[in-house]
């Protein structure tokens, strides 16, 4: 059965109401073993403080957040990153693409993807970046268009502390 999901970006103070929520998702995908810069054991409050850091560079213009929410809340989220040095106006970095554990398998991922991307093309970007410790992920990049740019070993941890290689992928946009 295919559940209702709707996509939103959020506002800075949106971000704010929802930092709650979004530190469950956030939790959830690191207690299952995504390599989001996080290690575990990861307390709530340093999830609060990464989430009021996100609202915080929304509200400078910096970043957009985007949402997917189902009639449980908050099931999955993704950023652009569009605070870039003055040479690269044209760029922006695709960041913590997260789906909950109980909302995977549904094409979450691939909606937030597609809007991501959609985002980009109206703040006028034509070349994104992205990087993923995860082989699901890279198929729904390769899936989605994304050039496969290489892979570094060791690059990051895991959330439990084993090393592991990190995979760099990019897409212009037309």
């Amino acid at each position: 059965m295919k559940t209702d999901v709707r996509l939103r970006s959020l506002s800075a103070q949106e971000a704010t109401a929802c930092s709650q929520q979004l530190t469950q998702v956030l939790l959830d995908c690191v207690e299952g073993g995504a390599s989001v810069s996080f290690m575990l054991p990861m307390g709530e409050d340093k999830a609060l403080q990464f989430w009021r850091g996100v609202a915080d560079s929304v509200g400078r213009g910096e970043r957009t957040l985007i949402v997917a929410e189902d009639a449980q809340g908050i099931a999955g989220t993704v950023q652009l990153i569009t605070d870039m040095p003055d040479n690269q106006p044209h760029r922006a970095d695709v960041a913590k693409l997260l789906v909950g554990r109980r909302a995977r398998g549904a094409g979450i991922g691939q909606r937030l993807m597609e809007a991501v991307e959609e985002a980009a093309r109206t703040q006028r970007r034509s070349l994104l970046v992205l990087d993923t410790a995860n082989a699901t992920a890279e198929r729904l990049y390769e899936r989605l268009g994304w050039q496969r740019v290489g892979a570094i070993p060791d690059y990051a941890c895991l959330p439990t502390g084993e090393l592991c290689a990190t995979t760099f992928f990019f897409k212009r946009l037309g």
